[in-house]
């Protein structure tokens, strides 16, 4: 016969029958600070934008000789002193991607007033094509919602440029509200 070594009993775990309701996983919110950081800068004659003139020869100055589609963003103050200059997009050859929001990111964390965009045709032909006026229509009205006027925007070539403002006003002179 075989002897029994008695031992103790462990009490049987406690099984509940009521469903645990199942927790969402936790998100991790990052903490951020949006900063602008100056690249470089450079020196204008001028102190103040007056004439779609004044902002071909700054942004001349700032692009030189390019190969492609630039899409630049010249932030300006409550005089139309220029603050900053953002390259928003650089494209091919013959095509940029332009999104409003995208734009006017740089230009609100610089509390500007107003902005005149620029984009070079690098096949010297300043034409202004229909892309080239339903991104500025758009421009403007955004800029409308958010109280930053779009001034103008400047089709750059080598030796010559178009201002859409007064393509279609027909003025010369003085800046003045904003494309519409």
């Amino acid at each position: 016969m075989r002897k029994y070594v008695y031992t103790e009993q462990l009490p049987l775990p406690f099984i509940d029958v009521v469903k645990e309701e199942k927790q969402e996983p936790a998100k991790r919110v990052n903490i951020v600070c949006v900063k602008l950081a100056r690249e470089s800068s450079l020196l204008y004659k001028k102190s103040r934008i007056t004439s779609p003139e004044d902002a071909y020869h700054l942004f001349k100055q700032f692009l030189g000789q390019v190969d492609r589609e630039y899409f630049v963003v010249l932030c300006l103050d409550t005089k139309n002193q220029p603050t900053n200059i953002n390259v928003f997009h650089i494209g091919s050859l013959n095509a940029n991607i332009v999104s409003c929001r995208e734009v006017f990111k740089s230009t609100i964390l610089s509390n500007s007033n107003a902005i005149i965009v620029c984009h070079v045709h690098p096949s010297d032909d300043p034409t202004t094509s229909r892309e080239d006026v339903d991104v500025t229509k758009r421009l403007v009205e955004a800029g409308k919602i958010i109280g930053i006027d779009v001034l103008d925007h400047i089709i750059v070539c080598d030796n010559s440029f178009v201002s859409t403002k007064r393509k279609r006003t027909n003025v010369r002179g003085v800046i003045g509200h904003g494309v519409s």
